[in-house]
């Protein structure tokens, strides 16, 4: 086969054309295009061959692999306790997602009760993050498709939401606020206030957003029919979250099997069944809401008690307590050089993340670091549907496709 480069004139797509020749005068050409692996809209370093038959996409293969951070075999290495702040780095938009995961699947090989207090911490912040998330797939996807004011609005409620995970923990972003035994500190002061403030003007500003693209036409057009997988595709693949409730699939691990209390929260799960990108984008939209309705409920009934387990041996002591208490001082010291020493066994655990579900596979071998961890996350489960995704599909409409899938790479090349 003659293969001829044909010059593409924006450097910046890094999109190279290959056109084929075809075999026979009667047979159609096909062109290969290389979207990727720096192409702006692929959010991260994904490469995409798109094969095209004029302006429709025949086939599309993802190439993975460029951000590979080798997290999984890292976890070896280190403690139970340091290992946290490695599943900050999976996902840097749900990070406490995955703290939370992490965590919980620990818990359950050290058998620890974890108090009511510290569980709906949890369930507040892994609500903040999903709004964080859902934040910055709405602003960028929109950038994509054309509508360039809702980053700047979507940012602006970002940014609350970032310096709210500071004021709990430190930190804006890789916060290691879910710990092994609880959470890293007691609320701040004030935080009732900061919350409340945020919480109560947040689903206005959702309204907002919805004014400025529900009956924009260029929006509606360009994501009502299309994208379209089918439920049985998506089931097969092992794609889950917002795109199989997009699908018509009432399924959501919060409610279907629920984890830290979620079965104390009055929510609904959105479910829409146009099964394209106008309806994951109104299931993210929902979402967002209803995770606003979690937020105001942790709030207003946040229990009293301790933000964490009563397990010296695994929880580290608070800072007051080292400076008066030689045995705290000491526990300190062995947790943090030693670590603690897990129970010999398995555990799987599945919590819902801002794009599907997340589980974390830990084998334990006794000692104080995992002998195996394994993460199921769904950037890379929900990739796999990226070549049915765009099959025939314009090349005009791929990236309106590709942007409603909401992957994360470094969520896929661990």
């Amino acid at each position: 086969m003659n293969k001829r480069p044909i010059p593409y004139a924006d450097p910046i797509s890094t999109i190279e054309a290959v056109e084929e020749t075809p075999a026979s005068p009667s047979a159609p050409k096909r062109m290969t295009l290389n979207m990727g692996p720096q192409h702006p809209s692929t959010h991260g370093v994904l490469r995409i061959v798109l094969q095209l038959e004029g302006e429709t996409i025949i086939s599309a293969k993802p190439d993975i692999g460029f951000l590979h951070t080798g997290i999984e075999k890292q976890m070896e290495t280190l403690t139970y306790a340091k290992a946290v702040t490695l599943t900050d780095r999976v996902d840097y938009l749900a990070n406490l997602s995955n703290n939370l995961c992490y965590c919980l699947a620990v818990e359950k090989l050290l058998q620890l009760e974890i108090p009511a207090r510290a569980q709906w911490l949890r369930v507040m912040m892994t609500e903040f993050t999903r709004l964080n998330s859902h934040l910055v797939w709405l602003g960028t996807h929109a950038l994509d498709i054309g509508a360039m004011s809702m980053f700047f609005y979507c940012f602006r409620e970002r940014e609350d939401i970032l310096r709210i995970l500071e004021m709990f923990s430190g930190q804006r972003m890789m916060t290691s606020y879910i710990r092994v035994g609880g959470v890293a500190l007691e609320a701040p002061r004030g935080w009732q206030q900061v919350v409340g403030k945020f919480i109560r003007s947040f689903p206005s500003k959702v309204d907002q957003y919805e004014d400025l693209l529900n009956a924009n036409p260029i929006w509606t057009r360009r994501t009502k029919g299309v994208g379209f997988i089918s439920l049985e595709d998506m089931l097969d693949l092992g794609i889950t979250g917002p795109m199989l409730r997009a699908a018509g699939l009432n399924w959501d691990a919060r409610k279907n099997e629920p984890y830290s209390s979620y079965d104390k929260f009055n929510f609904e799960v959105p479910v829409e069944t146009s099964n394209d990108v106008w309806g994951r984008y109104r299931v993210r939209m929902r979402e967002m809401r209803e995770s606003a309705k979690i937020i105001t409920q942790a709030l207003e009934g946040m229990p009293e008690g301790d933000f964490q387990a009563d397990a010296p041996h695994v929880v580290l002591p608070q800072r007051e307590k080292m400076k008066t208490q030689m045995e705290a001082l000491i526990y300190h010291f062995k947790i943090v050089t030693e670590g603690y020493r897990v129970p010999a066994g398995e555990v799987f655990q599945c919590i819902e993340a801002p794009r599907g579900e997340i589980g974390y596979y830990i084998v334990s071998d006794g000692t104080s670091k995992p002998y195996r961890c394994h993460m199921r996350t769904p950037s890379f489960a929900n990739l796999q549907g990226l070549p049915t995704l765009l099959e025939q599909t314009l090349i005009a409409d791929s990236i309106a496709a590709l942007g409603s899938m909401d992957f994360v790479l470094g969520d896929t090349d661990r």
